[in-house]
């Protein structure tokens, strides 16, 4: 991606070929090929700039299309439903009826009132007047050590601070004191994230906790100041929102991103951390 419209077209792209095989089977690292990056990157800046994660929206759509077929032909439910990847008349139902509010059999009545789920066309709008301070920089491979959970795209900017709380109000803070937030690739599902120190080679991993090891590259590293997790959070929308589509001379590498921790200050306002995104050049 070259250029602003280069990275709302790769963005347009995922979305065409989730509506031209929308009936399909739809895997996620062939949806994400198609806005040139990685199906791990692709989820989490679709929920972050959405509001809802891929799945949804590939379901939200299938439900819409199956209501508007059922409320104009003679076809029957189960065949509609076989059609938009549903292997039962059960779970259809459950699904159609939450999100319609009506079964599928009362959607087949004159005058059903039905939900409509619009395709989505991406628009980038560019505004000015906001700085985002970053550098590139080269790092060699490392070790950390950590607890390690699986979130969601879709809750992870709610779920990850209970993590931290909890972790940092048990005696697993004694263990590891977290000096990075390891966002590390999962599955369509989600992703595992990482409360971690850096890994010591002599020491042993004790019961409960995992090693990962971050291969040595190029990072864009983006300075986060004041109360957290808010701080952090904004800049982490911001470099999805404003700075990716603005950068024309790296792309996105890997499938990870970290947070660097320093101590809490007593002053909110004081704290400090940064957000590095590996990248590689165009």
């Amino acid at each position: 991606m070259k250029a602003v419209n280069g990275w709302s077209q790769g963005i347009q792209n995922a979305i065409e070929y989730i509506e031209e095989n929308i009936t399909d089977r739809l895997e996620i690292n062939d949806i994400a090929s198609k806005a040139y990056v990685s199906a791990f990157h692709f989820q989490r800046i679709f929920s972050i700039l959405c509001g809802y994660t891929i799945a949804e929206y590939i379901r939200n759509r299938r439900l819409t299309l199956a209501g508007q077929r059922l409320s104009v032909s003679d076809e029957r439910i189960i065949d509609i439903a076989l059609e938009f990847g549903y292997d039962s008349p059960d779970s259809f139902a459950r699904a159609f009826t939450r999100f319609h509010g009506i079964s599928p059999s009362a959607a087949k009545e004159k005058g059903a009132k039905l939900k409509s789920f619009a395709p989505l066309r991406i628009k980038l709008t560019l505004e000015g007047g906001t700085m985002l301070e970053y550098s590139i920089v080269s790092k060699a491979a490392f070790t950390v050590m950590g607890k390690v959970k699986k979130f969601s795209f879709s809750n992870s900017y709610e779920e990850i601070p209970k993590f931290w709380d909890e972790h940092m109000k048990s005696d697993d803070s004694k263990i590891v004191c977290g000096m990075f937030g390891v966002c590390y690739d999962g599955d369509k599902n989600g992703f595992e994230y990482l409360i971690a120190d850096n890994y010591i080679p002599q020491n042993e991993v004790p019961d409960g906790y995992t090693t990962r090891t971050i291969p040595e590259g190029m990072w864009a590293v983006f300075p986060c100041r004041g109360p957290l997790p808010e701080a952090l959070q904004t800049v982490n929308t911001k470099i999805w929102n404003e700075w990716l589509p603005n950068c024309k001379e790296y792309k996105l590498a890997g499938n990870y991103n970290i947070e660097m921790y320093t101590p809490i200050c007593e002053n909110p306002a004081d704290n400090y951390c940064e957000i590095w995104i590996p990248v590689e050049k165009i």
